[in-house]
């Protein structure tokens, strides 16, 4: 399959902020896994799919309330049972948050299961993330 990006968009609001009064990581961590989790469930079903482990999710620079921040996922690299997905959110098109996650698709008993999906790279771009991607799998 073709690597697909999906996007959300946030608003932050003075209960999203820490005491800098800037975006507080906990609240940008809740985001950045949804928008990771969006990914997967936009190819499977949503109950299935267990977030596993969030890598390198780094900070860039801050983010001030009334902006607002561009969540973009996609599903880079898959294993039998094992999705990665990238994420990077910006704010007026700067990178704001980068990194990783791993999801596993499993059955109804939580027991890992084959999904059976492939994804291809069509730019240099996306071949380096899947490099990436196949790193954090060691």
């Amino acid at each position: 399959m073709k690597i697909e990006r999906f996007v959300i968009n946030h608003l932050v609001k003075g209960e999203d902020l820490n005491h800098h009064g800037t975006l507080f990581a906990g609240r940008g961590a809740e985001w950045f896994v949804e928008a990771g989790f969006v990914s997967a469930a936009n190819y499977l079903p949503a109950k299935y799919i267990l977030c596993m482990k969030i890598h390198g999710m780094a900070f860039k620079k801050p983010v001030f309330p009334g902006e607002v921040i561009r969540f973009s996922s996609a599903l880079v690299w898959t294993g039998k049972s094992r999705l990665i997905s990238h994420v990077n959110a910006t704010v007026k098109g700067q990178v704001a948050v980068e990194g990783f996650m791993t999801f596993v698709y499993v059955d109804d008993a939580g027991k890992t299961r084959p999904h059976q999906m492939r994804f291809e790279a069509s730019n240099p771009e996306e071949e380096e993330l899947q490099k990436q991607a196949q790193v954090l799998t060691y």
